[in-house]
């Protein structure tokens, strides 16, 4: 199996070479068309006093960053390493993620005073324009999880991506009926009350984004490994361990993990077997906890 703590170039297989250039191609296109549709929104939203329509650009804006940072998780990938960055640039899509969750509160903010001061001080909506433009936004919503979703189905990158496009689908929805129960019963309260539940959306995705960077920059164990559990396993899968310790595992960037551990064998006898032993580790921490770069010594 190889070992390796930089990233792959160009000697990598064609096939991969080739899913990354439909990757990049797919991607573009749908930052296009979300690009252009979150634009389209927050001006439409201005121009018909719909809060639920701003609500729903700033939604979009997070899938929009999401593909932002999956295009350049890709593009990262392919830069060469040097000696200051062995790792190459891949942490770069965390400081970019953590940087989008502080901007995402900022925006869940602004809506939520909105919200707050339209619920006491009503304001009317032009409901037909707003029922048109989000109309526009479902189309774009589910031409774009069309264009991911075959690539998603084996891209774990690109398939969170592809899931946050159904939820801002849901929003777009959500949306529509609003602008109808408007226009029917003049409700004009709908329009905060469905941009305060966006907001609360948003929160929740700006909260995840934010909890999970950090925790990849505090170097924390990667959600969903139990580092006690990787140690029983490899006990009980290679008993010519005795010992374990000062084992540490962490995250370079999203499902690149990296170990290290100390390793006592049991007597002397199993010298001669150290090669078979080390690769039977890898291969178990490889194949059960998709770790890949590790560094283990014998004592």
């Amino acid at each position: 199996m190889k070992h390796s703590h930089g990233p792959k170039h160009n000697s990598v297989a064609d096939g991969l070479f080739e899913y990354r250039s439909v990757a990049k191609r797919k991607l573009k296109a749908t930052m296009a068309i979300t690009g252009a549709m979150m634009v389209v929104e927050t001006v439409g939203g201005l121009l018909t006093n719909s809060l639920a329509l701003i609500s729903d650009a700033g939604h979009m804006f997070t899938h929009f960053f999401a593909l932002l940072i999956s295009f350049g998780a890709i593009l990262c990938a392919d830069k060469i390493s040097c000696t200051r960055r062995s790792f190459g640039f891949y942490r770069i899509e965390i400081l970019a993620a953590l940087f989008n969750s502080v901007f995402l509160f900022i925006i869940t903010f602004w809506i939520l005073i909105e919200g707050i001061k339209r619920l006491t001080n009503l304001e009317p909506v032009l409901s037909t324009q707003m029922f048109i433009i989000a109309f526009i936004g479902l189309l774009v919503n589910l031409i774009s999880t069309w264009i991911l979703e075959s690539e998603s189905r084996e891209d774990l990158n690109l398939k969170s991506v592809f899931l946050h496009m159904w939820a801002d689908t849901l929003s777009s929805v959500a949306v529509i009926i609003g602008a109808l129960i408007i226009h029917f019963t003049h409700w004009n309260i709908i329009d905060p009350i469905l941009s305060i539940i966006i907001a609360i959306l948003i929160f929740g995705w700006g909260y995840r984004l934010f909890k999970d960077s950090s925790n990849i920059l505090l170097e924390s164990v990667p959600k969903g490994i139990d580092i006690n559990q990787v140690e029983q396993v490899l006990k009980r899968s290679v008993p010519e361990i005795d010992e374990i310790t000062d084992l540490h595992i962490w995250e370079i960037t999203s499902k690149m993990y990296s170990l290290t551990v100390h390793i006592r064998l049991k007597g002397e006898s199993v010298e001669c077997n150290i090669k078979a032993i080390l690769l039977k580790i890898k291969d178990i921490l490889n194949k059960q906890f998709d770790i890949e770069h590790t560094t283990i010594e014998f004592d």
